[in-house]
């Protein structure tokens, strides 16, 4: 089912649409703000992500990327021209991590862990220029979000566990040997 939206635009009907089931960053700090706290400071501990994207032969692609959490939205460009623009707008899905770090020797129990977002990238037009009089390079696109996930260890740091939110379901937390 979809519905209007002021925010979305869908290229082939030119009117914004949004899935109801998939939802903006913002329903994911309204339901779980702790966890998503904790998401947003581990994807703002370093510049570069991953994103992970799906090539028009079905073979994933990955890429280096930026991404910023701006008015409730998890928002991140591409440069014209560039293959995983491409890929995005053929096929929405991606994969996003944040930065990787690993845990020190002897003190893997303060590992913050990793986090991982997956959705469907909406497009949302041209890249903001950073100054005045620049001409736009690249389109922006807003992620509307299936699944986010952290990955750690428990306080022991012996044992990995797995936080994960879903619309469907919600947070759940899985511990593995």
């Amino acid at each position: 089912m979809e519905t209007l939206s002021l925010t979305r635009e869908d290229s082939r009907l030119n009117v914004p649409v949004r899935c109801l089931a998939v939802p903006a960053w913002k329903v994911i700090e309204e339901a779980e703000p702790e966890f998503a706290g904790r998401v947003r400071r581990l994807f703002d501990a370093g510049r570069h992500k991953t994103i992970a994207t799906l090539r028009a032969d079905g073979s994933p692609r990955i890429s280096g990327i930026e991404c910023e959490f701006t008015d409730g939205d998890l928002r991140f460009g591409s440069m014209t021209g560039a293959l995983k623009g491409a890929d995005l707008k053929r096929d929405q899905r991606f994969a996003l991590h944040g930065p990787t770090f690993h845990p020190e020797e002897g003190k893997e129990s303060d590992w913050p862990g990793e986090a991982k977002i997956a959705g469907r990238a909406v497009p949302a037009g041209p890249v903001t220029p950073d100054k005045a009089g620049e001409q736009p390079d690249g389109e922006m696109f807003v992620a509307d979000i299936t699944e986010v996930a952290i990955t750690g260890l428990d306080a022991e740091a012996t044992k990995l566990v797995v936080e994960s939110w879903t619309p469907e379901r919600g947070l759940r937390r899985v511990e593995r040997d």
